[in-house]
């Protein structure tokens, strides 16, 4: 019986951060949102709730994910591929779709070579430097010595 209720009382006592455990994962199905709400009321009713969830956003990264949860990821992906009925609407959603993945991965390899040539300019500067500052360095010890 306790299989059917997964937060039974039984389960409740035998965990005793349950409830905690529950609380974050119904958080997490509501999003960024619903945990910066949550934050911004306990600032409300007592400042160091809300201190603390801040404290946990920030830990967990929480806050700087783009979503919580990858569940609304998922309900965007199958509101777009649903079938609309009309063939000429989805032949278009589906070409301006493919096109778009294609702009977007163009755009993503164009951006990959931008920090690649980046970094490869920064690598050669600093061994010009490194190669400026060996070959002054012998000059000094040259002239120290004389």
């Amino acid at each position: 019986m306790n299989t059917a209720l997964p937060y039974s009382t039984s389960s409740a006592s035998a965990h005793p951060m349950g409830w905690l455990s529950r609380a974050e994962a119904w958080l997490d199905s509501k999003g960024k949102g619903a945990w910066i709400a949550a934050m911004v009321l306990g600032f409300i009713f007592f400042w160091p709730v809300g201190l603390a969830l801040l404290a946990y956003m920030i830990w967990s990264k929480r806050m700087f994910r783009k979503s919580c949860s990858s569940r609304s990821m998922t309900r965007h992906v199958s509101t777009v591929m649903t079938s609309s009925g009309n063939s000429a609407f989805d032949n278009y959603k589906a070409d301006t779709l493919r096109r778009l993945e294609e702009e977007q991965h163009g755009f993503e390899a164009f951006l990959q070579r931008l920090r690649e040539a980046k970094d490869k300019a920064e690598f050669d500067d600093f061994m010009a430097d490194r190669a400026r500052a060996a070959s002054a360095a012998p000059r000094d010890d040259t002239s120290r010595e004389a």
